[in-house]
């Protein structure tokens, strides 16, 4: 079961055989956690990567006491806090349960473990490339679209967020206040 849907999200990118999938099921642990629970915290030394099988989570950072969301994760996402976990250095990224959370976590040692093995290292290149790519397109757009039409485009690509996830995470997410997001919401919903 969870051999498949780590194959049905990644899919997408590369149909690797189900008995991959499988063996990569075999080398991470089931964890839960609940809603407002931190998965890894700020400046500590993350050593796992985490593949999200229920619920949300969100990446942020704080500057003074505030969070700024810099990634949110669903159901069939692949995560970490990538810079501590291939620095092996702390960061100041923060990762907490949104929702209440099912994950599958594989430890540092299973990902160079599968580093070292011709599918693992196609797999990983795969991911990190498409990585990679999201995050560029995500900062190229918050450069050149205003904060209406990244919210118009968050809600016809995934309108389920805008139902699950708190207005504070959503607006952080887009670079605006929750204030403006407000705005925003009522002016596309008077559309």
């Amino acid at each position: 079961m969870i051999a498949q849907l780590l194959k049905k999200s990644f899919d997408r990118y590369y149909e690797a055989p189900l008995d991959v999938w499988t063996y990569f099921a075999g080398l991470c642990e089931q964890k839960t956690y609940k809603k407002q629970e931190i998965i890894k915290q700020s400046d500590k030394i993350d050593r796992f990567g985490y593949f999200l099988l229920e619920g949300a989570a969100a990446s942020v950072v704080w500057k003074a006491d505030k969070q700024a969301c810099i990634d949110l994760h669903f159901e069939g996402d692949f995560f970490a806090d990538d810079l501590s976990l291939f620095t092996g250095k702390p960061s100041p990224v923060e990762i907490l349960a949104i929702e209440n959370v099912s994950l599958l976590r594989i430890s540092k040692t299973n990902i160079d473990h599968l580093h070292q093995t011709p599918i693992g290292q196609l797999l990983f290149s795969i991911g990190d490339q498409q990585g990679y790519l999201a995050k560029q397109q995500q900062h190229i757009e918050l450069l050149t679209k205003t904060a209406e039409e990244r919210y118009l485009e968050l809600l016809q690509k995934n309108p389920d967020w805008v139902q699950r996830i708190p207005q504070k995470y959503i607006a952080s997410y887009l670079g605006i206040t929750p204030q403006s997001l407000s705005r925003i919401r009522r002016k596309a919903a008077g559309k």
